[in-house]
């Protein structure tokens, strides 16, 4: 099957949008700078990249649940995912409890903190990533069967409902909250990828739907005006009230969802008749493939300039300084896992 630079492009804005999630994050968090046209505009960047995670899922289930990935059987399904993941899974979690937590941020670690981060799926920040993906890779050639049997339709429909159930959940329990009944809802790392199941669904069902270029344009101002919407409900509502309770802001929430979707189908109907010539093609597809490993890699990469370079620092309240910093960490990760998928043996943790 042909790679569709739709697909590839996606997955290069969304890991940009990872990166700038985690640097702005840090003005958006601090309350010295709060309700300032700095955190309102570090709240726009991050906010307004909160699909990037859910369109990761999606276009894997694009990817991954087709004939072509699952008309093998399981066993050779997972032999495969297992080769390619494994090393990652496993090298990945060690180097950010050992190297990055303990070693360059001097956090202690005793035996009971670390089988609570393993436990919770949260070893770093992002990656519970890895257990949301291998928990996917599981349940793919479950799900394969019954989505092959059916028409699309059937899909739409599985997706649908998977969304919108997973969407309930979250804000049933933000609601009870705000009522006064606390109610959580805690994943560990055998149930990361529960909440993102439908995503992955709806990537095999609006896979072979192109917009024409009208509807693909109305697609996208749609998505513009829900992501406005998440951005100015963040910032003007404050947590704990009823309209933050019924429409939570986060990857599982109900316009996340549709702006996600808005997205996919935008890019893939603007993109139908793009032909990039063979020089962008080429440097798309690297781009795209290193994209794994930039997601795994950044968040060293952002630490270490942050403690090595002291005009990083107040890159919790200067916008200018945390777009620069933006700028170089998404650079520095490419170039490292770009590099890094050409060495034999060190490209199977990228």
């Amino acid at each position: 099957m042909e790679r569709q630079p739709a697909l590839d492009l996606l997955r290069v804005i969304a890991i940009i949008g990872v990166i700038a999630i985690h640097v702005f994050g840090a003005i958006v968090g601090n309350p010295d700078v709060r309700g300032s046209a700095t955190w309102w505009a570090a709240v726009a960047i991050d906010l307004g990249f909160v699909w990037v995670v859910p369109m990761f899922v999606l276009v894997s289930g694009a990817l991954l649940l087709t004939s072509r990935a699952q008309d093998s059987g399981p066993g050779h399904f997972y032999r495969k995912r297992l080769l390619r993941l494994g090393p990652a899974f496993v090298f990945w979690q060690v180097f950010y409890l050992w190297v990055v937590r303990a070693g360059m941020s001097g956090q202690e670690l005793p035996l009971g903190t670390v089988v609570q981060l393993l436990a919770d799926g949260t070893p770093y920040t992002h990656l519970y990533f890895l257990w949301l993906i291998v928990g996917l890779y599981a349940v793919a050639p479950v799900i394969w069967p019954f989505l092959r049997d059916g028409d699309r339709r059937r899909g739409l429909a599985l997706a649908g409902v998977l969304l919108l159930v997973t969407a309930l959940a979250y804000t049933t329990a933000a609601v009870l909250t705000w009522g006064g009944v606390t109610r959580t809802l805690q994943l560990s790392a055998f149930t990361q990828w529960l909440p993102y199941v439908g995503y992955f669904v709806a990537g095999f069902a609006l896979s072979g739907i192109v917009l024409r270029r009208s509807r693909a344009l109305i697609a996208l101002a749609v998505a513009a005006i829900v992501l406005a919407g998440i951005v100015w409900e963040y910032g003007a509502a404050e947590p704990g009230t009823a309209l933050r309770a019924i429409l939570p802001v986060g990857y599982t929430s109900l316009p996340t969802m549709i702006a996600t979707v808005c997205l996919f189908l935008a890019v893939v109907g603007l993109a139908a008749a793009w032909r990039p010539k063979p020089a962008v093609r080429r440097a798309l597809v690297t781009l795209s493939d290193a994209s794994f490993g930039v997601f795994l890699v950044h968040f060293v990469v952002l630490v270490g300039l942050r403690l090595l370079i002291p005009a990083f620092v107040p890159a919790d309240r200067s916008l200018p300084i945390a777009l620069l910093l933006w700028i170089l960490v998404v650079v520095i990760s490419f170039a490292i896992a770009i590099a890094a998928r050409r060495v034999p043996f060190v490209r199977r943790v990228f």
